[in-house]
């Protein structure tokens, strides 16, 4: 009795020690790094996590624990850096926590969303995918017929192995796999799931955003603004209240009222002598016309008013819009 409980009070100062270590470095990752993933882990084997770690090795940091004790952590912070409240509503589930800079933040985005591999189905594990089996030869030996007869899928020997008749659906995304599932799976070699970490959200110095928001690029966001500021000033335009996204337009617009009417008449401004002297004189502005073989004359085919004060711009100078 002396030695076991000698042991147990060891494995409980071990236990201790553990915690006190885990939250010593968890207080100096806080301190030292201005953004956190969170990740879900589900399904997540032991070498794959062994592997992310490698890659990310000189950019980030992968963190497990216990979140009661992670939380606990946090909350030690607040009087230091408050806006770690911040973080405390997504320390739930199976996840893990990577710690990171903003010179490395893409890069470990995307080393993280491309660490996927594949997966066994295993009894019990819900299916994050539809599973099918195609129909033709398996592989496998004529004592398994039975096997697949009671999963009700049609089968037939055919060259010393069985065939199946026509394409299964074996799994359904969603649902709990079940024993005989996996076990086909596994005779027929199958990796039929592939499990990755689930970025959660992203703590960046304060902020909190979905990690999907990092899949936006640059040449999308000025997209959406260049299509915002179009919606602006056509808006502007139409009810008549000006704003800066229409004063370009409109200056345009009066610009091209102003020429209309200096043509039709005997009036002028500085900007509008030089399209009225073109009008006027169509001659004087015309290239030579000249060919690679022969010159041919230059024939130049002198506009009416109307040709010249519509075509020649290419826009109505009477149009208001």
């Amino acid at each position: 009795k002396s030695t076991t409980h000698h042991m147990e009070n060891k494995v409980k100062k071990k236990n201790a020690q553990d915690k006190r270590d885990f939250a010593v470095k968890l207080t100096g990752l806080l301190n030292e790094f201005p953004i956190i993933f969170t990740t879900g882990c589900d399904n997540i084997a032991t070498v794959q996590i062994q592997g992310i770690r490698k890659e990310l090795r000189g950019k980030a940091v992968v963190l497990f624990g216990k979140n009661t004790i992670i939380r606990k952590v946090i909350r030690e912070q607040l009087e230091e850096n408050p806006e770690l409240a911040n973080v405390l509503p997504f320390i739930r589930g199976n996840i893990a926590l990577i710690f990171t800079s903003s010179d490395y933040l893409l890069e470990v985005k995307n080393l993280i969303a491309g660490s996927a591999v594949p997966a066994a189905a295993k009894p019990g594990m819900t299916a994050n995918c539809d599973v099918f089996l195609p129909k033709g030869p398996t592989g496998l030996e004529p004592t398994k017929t039975a096997f697949l007869q009671a999963l009700n899928i049609a089968t037939k020997i055919n060259k010393g192995q069985v065939e199946i008749l026509n394409d299964v659906h074996l799994i359904v995304d969603g649902e709990k796999v079940g024993v005989s599932q996996a076990a086909l799976c596994t005779m027929l070699n199958i990796k039929p799931f592939e499990y990755n970490f689930e970025l959660g959200i992203v703590y960046d110095e304060g902020e909190i955003y979905e990690a999907s928001a990092l899949n936006v690029t640059v040449s999308e966001i000025l997209a959406k603004f260049h299509a915002g500021v179009s919606s602006v000033a056509a808006l502007s335009l139409a009810i008549g209240v000006p704003t800066i996204a229409s004063f370009p337009h409109s200056i345009l617009n009066g610009f091209k009222n102003c020429l209309a009417i200096a043509i039709e008449t005997d009036y002028s401004f500085p900007e509008g002598d030089d399209i009225k002297e073109r009008i006027a004189n169509p001659d004087a502005f015309a290239g030579p016309a000249t060919t690679a073989t022969t010159e041919a004359p230059v024939v130049v085919k002198t506009p009416t008013p109307e040709e010249s004060s519509d075509d020649g711009m290419g826009f109505s100078f009477f149009d208001s819009s």
